[in-house]
């Protein structure tokens, strides 16, 4: 097998300056969001560089403690980035989001590399620290949309929310046709890419294991098991996410509890 190919420093730089084609069609467009665009790329390149260095690190230690604390760590931050971009409060959704994002991802985790792949070593970092990342970044994108869906409307639409709870005097059935118009929402965009892998793209993973010189067949063996993962996940993820959520956001009438929105600045 060849050995990959390394990219230069410079070849790297050169390569972001395929940022200009977006940022043109922004200002033509007159999109305010080259600023958020711009910090969102920096961000990604420095927390990138920094994974690069302590990855070397956690990878060679190995430990399970610290491999399990990366993992919720990236669970913390998963929660907070979905509160932020769908406009709840963090008061009322941290707890729910985080139990609901740290589950997903035990059960997931411990029948995929437990069972599927039958690692001596659950906890292995090389599979267990970027399986458990490819997991909760897939679910969190679905997550704020569906989460939005969800929230956004309840609160445009509750005076027909209120009419199905006093004429169903069931919480539950009143729910119920926001949650599936939420996880509709929420899962429709990984159906319709799961629809398409090798017709019309290549995934990440099995990309980057056929360069690292991985069999293809080896690689598309292990796509189709992320791809389900991811699914489960997500999808589990995203419906415990509303359950839980139920839970901390309405009164014993049924009613939104004050403060579940972040202010609007």
């Amino acid at each position: 097998m060849q050995e990959i190919a390394d990219i230069g420093i410079i070849h790297l730089i050169v390569g972001g300056f395929l940022m200009v084609i977006p940022i043109v069609g922004f200002l033509y467009f007159k999109l305010k969001i080259i600023k958020e665009t711009l910090i969102a790329i920096i961000r990604m390149i420095v927390q990138l560089s920094l994974v690069a260095l302590y990855l070397e690190y956690i990878f060679e230690w190995n430990n399970a403690i610290i491999n399990s604390a990366w993992v919720i760590a990236m669970v913390l931050v998963g929660t907070f980035t979905t509160i932020k971009r769908t406009g709840l409060s963090y008061k009322h959704f941290v707890l729910p989001f985080f139990l609901s994002g740290l589950t997903s991802i035990f059960i997931v985790d411990t029948f995929f590399l437990g069972f599927i792949i039958q690692l001596d070593y659950v906890f292995d970092a090389r599979y267990f620290i970027p399986i458990s990342g490819m997991i909760l970044g897939n679910a969190l994108n679905h997550n704020i949309v569906g989460i939005s869906n969800y929230f956004t409307r309840l609160r445009k639409e509750q005076e027909l929310y209120f009419f199905l709870l006093v004429n169903t005097n069931s919480k539950k059935h009143s729910l119920l046709p926001y949650i599936q118009s939420a996880i509709k929402s929420g899962l429709n965009p990984l159906i319709a890419t799961m629809s398409v892998l090798g017709l019309i793209s290549l995934p990440g993973m099995m990309t980057g294991q056929i360069l690292g010189g991985s069999s293809p067949v080896v690689a598309i063996k292990y796509q189709i098991l992320i791809m389900i993962a991811i699914f489960v996940g997500s999808s589990f993820n995203l419906m415990v996410s509303i359950v839980m959520s139920n839970r901390f956001v309405f009164d014993s009438y049924g009613r939104f509890k004050p403060g579940i929105f972040a202010a609007k600045k």
